[in-house]
């Protein structure tokens, strides 16, 4: 007998809009777990790769792990970092710890010993649970392989010099089982204020060191629910996102979100293309967010065509969408934002054409964060329309950065310089033109690399471009691209998919200077190389370049 159908799940149409949040309560994590489960104990808070949780067991079992937490010893204040891979685990374990107004700090699987030493020390963790292993790697034999004699003297009570705050490691299984009394969690829990210090995020940009980032109760999820009806999360759906928990785009934009909405999220350990259609498919889901180029990567699997994906809703990522659901190149707001913001602080309705005259832009800035764009060197607030350093300020941004004083994070008038150039319009819609430190000069004319980029992913073919600059013997700076064109794209059709006729298509759209003269054309997304946060290496695409480009451009100096 074949096996049964799944059954269709019941999906509630989302809420228009789905709003700020309201209710005082909600403004902290114990709060926003008594609400869900008033309000949705039976529905589903997270599908895994072979397991699942409804609110109402979601609630209980970070509970019971809150009390074996306590009788361990976390209590407020405490910073518990965990490493460990996306799913109900990581959920129980985050919600247990920032239940208690424990401190929360989410840790790479992909850090390597010196690393994550690093950010153990910058966070000042106090305890640490660790997955007995992932991918072939035991981080506890790791760390004491780091730190020599690391577990030894903690479990005899003492401490390590160079992870002075650190006080405990454990594995899942071996925190001890003994519970604190249900009314000393209660306690706990009563005294949580959205001011109360939620997680330490950290973040790297595509070149430099991590930072610490924290965030407090309040303005992580004031920040969330801002973003809710741009990014069209309401009750009901059953939200995709494949970036890890210890990200903002995981933790922020996924979990918390759909703890926000009373939505579903459906997760994986390791996603894996052809693996991740046929969850997709079975789970019956409403909406794929991510980054672009892991839609095309599934959008580009042999599968995709025989795939059942028509539950999912217009806000989703438009590779994956029906040819005559995709919204034009542009039409739609890029969602702007970054770890200091909890996720994105800029946006319009994703299932929405932006207005006639504002397509390419990210959209208007979120309730709950002001933004100024000024000269990057004297930090004066510039008009309308110029172009300048964006900085932000308002009650969902940060409350700082681990290590540093509120003068050395934000601007006198306590903006947060983010070193994003961009350019706000006199209708507030933002334009964002690159990385401050990422742009270059070739020929004495300046480049941003993602103008570049964007112009790249509409030509022919391609699917994702990755640019930055090489500088030849002489010194010299030279725009170079590496492109992903859909596989059979080169078949045939070098003239259009090849160096020479992407450079070709690229005139049409870009000043002759910013055409890229070095060129690498890839048909498989994995050859773009990507730090543990998942963005592009930006370091390694330019020795990837410098050493595999071809060289079919004739440079040309501006005009």
């Amino acid at each position: 007998m074949p096996p049964a159908e799944p059954a269709a799940p019941t999906i509630r149409e989302p809420l228009t809009p789905p709003g700020p949040l309201t209710i005082p309560e909600a403004l902290t994590i114990p709060g926003l777990l008594a609400v869900r489960r008033r309000e949705d104990a039976d529905l589903r808070a997270l599908v895994g790769d072979d397991d699942a949780v409804t609110y109402r067991e979601l609630d209980d079992a970070s509970r019971a792990l809150a009390a074996r937490l306590v009788a361990a010893g976390v209590g407020k204040g405490s910073r518990v970092g965990l490493v460990m891979p996306n799913g109900v685990g990581w959920a129980v374990h985050a919600l247990a710890v920032t239940r208690l107004g424990a401190v929360l700090v989410p840790l790479s699987t992909l850090l390597r010993p010196p690393e994550l030493v690093a950010q153990l020390r910058a966070a000042a963790v106090t305890e640490l649970v660790v997955v007995p292993a992932f991918r072939g790697r035991d981080y506890r034999a790791e760390l004491d392989a780091e730190v020599p004699g690391l577990t030894e003297r903690l479990r005899a009570g003492g401490r390590q010099p160079a992870v002075p705050s650190l006080r405990a490691v454990w594995t899942p299984d071996e925190l001890p089982a003994a519970a604190a009394p249900a009314e000393l969690v209660d306690a706990l829990e009563r005294v949580v204020r959205p001011a109360d210090d939620l997680v330490v995020l950290f973040t790297s940009g595509s070149s430099g060191g991590p930072k610490g980032v924290l965030h407090t109760h309040g303005n992580a999820l004031r920040a969330v629910a801002s973003s809710l009806d741009a990014r069209r999360v309401g009750p009901g759906e059953r939200l995709y996102i494949p970036m890890p928990f210890f990200w903002t785009g995981g933790f922020g934009a996924g979990l918390l979100s759909v703890l926000v909405a009373g939505a579903t999220l459906l997760t994986e350990a390791e996603p894996e293309p052809g693996r991740t259609l046929r969850f997709l498919e079975r789970e019956r889901v409403t909406l794929f967010r991510g980054w672009p180029d892991q839609a095309a990567r599934l959008a580009a699997h042999p599968d995709f065509p025989t795939v059942d994906l028509s539950s999912l809703r217009p806000g989703s990522l438009g590779a994956i969408l029906p040819a005559a659901a995709r919204p034009a190149a542009g039409a739609r707001a890029n969602l702007f934002g970054m770890t200091e913001s909890f996720g994105p602080y800029c946006g319009s309705r994703l299932d929405t054409d932006l207005p006639a005259g504002k397509h390419g832009s990210c959209g208007q800035p979120f309730a709950g964060v002001e933004v100024r764009v000024v000269d990057p060197a004297t930090g004066e607030p510039l008009p309308p329309g110029a172009e300048g350093e964006i900085r932000l300020r308002g009650p969902h941004l940060m409350r700082g950065i681990c290590g540093r004083h509120r003068a050395n994070v934000f601007d006198r008038d306590g903006f947060y310089p983010t070193a994003d150039a961009g350019v706000l319009d006199a209708e507030g819609y933002l334009w964002y033109r690159g990385r401050l430190d990422d742009m270059f000069k070739v020929s004495g004319a300046t480049v941003y690399p993602l103008e570049v980029e964007t112009a790249l992913r509409g030509l022919a073919g391609v699917r994702e471009a990755f640019v930055t600059d090489v500088a030849d013997e002489a010194g010299d700076r030279h725009v170079a691209a590496l492109v992903v064109v859909t596989p059979g794209a080169t078949d045939g059709s070098e003239a259009m998919a090849g160096p020479d006729g992407l450079a070709e298509q690229a005139r049409s759209r870009l000043s002759s200077f910013k055409v890229p003269t070095r060129w690498l054309v890839v048909t498989d997304p994995a050859a773009v190389p990507r730090l543990a946060s998942g963005k592009a290496d930006v370091g390694a695409l330019r020795r990837l370049l410098r050493e595999q480009g071809v060289v079919r451009s004739r440079k040309v100096r501006p005009a």
